[in-house]
């Protein structure tokens, strides 16, 4: 568990609440604590998840209107779009609140910035993979019926990407049900997380 008086204790999810605004910060204390290339490099972080954020709005309105005059987008691409741009959503604000967070609590570092990038992508991908197997029934998650509706398959697919951590953790489970576990799964001992 974090302390909220010393900033370099560990960070916890709780931690990142908004219980205490400070940061661990004396009142006044308003300049940056990173060095001048941390700041560009977080900067860079910012602008690059605010394009998104801006683009996925445009692809979505062009999805939705006649943008593209006499020609029609069918209606199994509209809704295999609408997984992709609601999944990348998520995990770009996801993502972004990551980024916040991490600049706030003094605890952003150079080295996860492969993670903060991929991380919309990624998480768009996985949507779209679980709208595709909702909608094919392999999944029972939902009815098929649901997945025709663009703003069902919007809605569940930014679920999907803001928790794509727990998505994919679940599609494992699935798989390891489906194809089985592999031999280096089978002789690993499950762990039981201490009571708190």
């Amino acid at each position: 568990m974090a302390d909220s008086n010393n900033p370099d204790s560990e960070i916890t999810e709780a931690a990142f609440a908004p219980a205490n605004p400070t940061d661990g910060r004396a009142p006044g204390d308003w300049e940056s604590r990173f060095p001048t290339l941390a700041r560009k490099k977080i900067k860079r972080e910012a602008i690059y998840l605010g394009l998104i954020l801006v683009l996925i709005p445009i692809v979505l309105l062009t999805n939705y209107s006649n943008f593209f005059g006499n020609y029609t987008i069918p209606p199994t691409v509209k809704k295999y779009i609408y997984a992709w741009m609601g999944g990348t959503l998520g995990g770009t604000l996801f993502s972004l609140k990551w980024l916040y967070h991490t600049v706030a609590r003094f605890v952003w570092n150079a080295d996860r910035w492969l993670w903060r990038f991929f991380t919309p992508h990624i998480s768009g991908g996985v949507s779209f993979a679980f709208i595709v197997l909702i909608s094919s029934g392999l999944i029972n998650i939902f009815s098929p019926d649901a997945m025709n509706k663009n703003t069902a398959v919007l809605g569940l697919s930014f679920l999907i990407g803001y928790f794509s951590d727990s998505a994919i953790a679940k599609l494992n489970e699935i798989a390891n049900t489906i194809f089985g576990e592999t031999r280096k799964g089978k002789g690993k001992k499950k762990i039981k997380k201490a009571d708190p």
